[in-house]
């Protein structure tokens, strides 16, 4: 019997990002959550925030994974985790909000490209994307413990690697995305929301 999939981190930071939730998914319906890994983040914000339908997905070999931790939280707003794959096509899907954790520094830098490049075709008009985790600024980290993790992200997959936030803004900005606020979380994390413009063609 397979044994749920655990990353300490989440447990750690699931608090503040749950603020940052709450206050900017207060009008939302539908959720995708882009990148779930372990499912922790889904199966505890998706009970902290019961007016969402919360659709947790990952790559192939992480779903069975995380379906163990939202068949034990037996939540009626987690439907099963799907698949979505920067590198393959993506399913239809419906959903008013995106929400991605610690994502962008492990996609390759096409992969990231990939992802805003499809909200920006599959985000309705006034949609939100809020991405949890690190950027550097400027091209330069913003703490040591930051560089340190960016090597050894690169050590193990040379594509990876920590983003510049103007980078990923640019990227934000070709979707229709306008940055709507920019939050300092604790361990050097960063919370970010953009909004889906309703004068870009898609």
């Amino acid at each position: 019997m397979m044994d749920k999939p655990s990353a300490p981190a989440t447990d750690r930071n699931r608090e503040p990002i749950l603020d940052v939730l709450r206050e900017r998914f207060a009008d939302r319906r539908q959720v995708l959550e882009i990148g779930s890994g372990t499912g922790q983040h889904a199966a505890y914000f998706a009970a902290a925030l019961p007016w969402l339908r919360w659709q947790a997905s990952d790559v192939a070999r992480n779903l069975a994974g995380i379906a163990l931790w939202l068949n034990e939280a037996r939540l009626a707003n987690t439907p099963a985790p799907i698949e979505v794959d920067m590198r393959h096509a993506w399913p239809d899907l419906t959903f008013d909000a995106v929400f991605s954790a610690n994502t962008l520094h492990i996609m390759g830098w096409p992969e990231v490209q990939r992802l805003f490049a499809e909200l920006g075709r599959r985000m309705p008009p006034g949609g939100l994307l809020t991405v949890y985790g690190p950027f550097n600024y400027g091209g330069q980290f913003t703490s040591d413990s930051n560089a340190c993790f960016d090597a050894s992200l690169r050590a193990g997959n040379p594509a990876s690697g920590l983003r510049d936030f103007e980078e990923v803004n640019t990227l934000a900005v070709r979707a229709g995305l306008v940055l709507l606020d920019d939050h300092a979380m604790p361990a050097n994390n960063r919370c970010i929301t953009w909004q889906r413009s309703a004068a870009h063609p898609g």
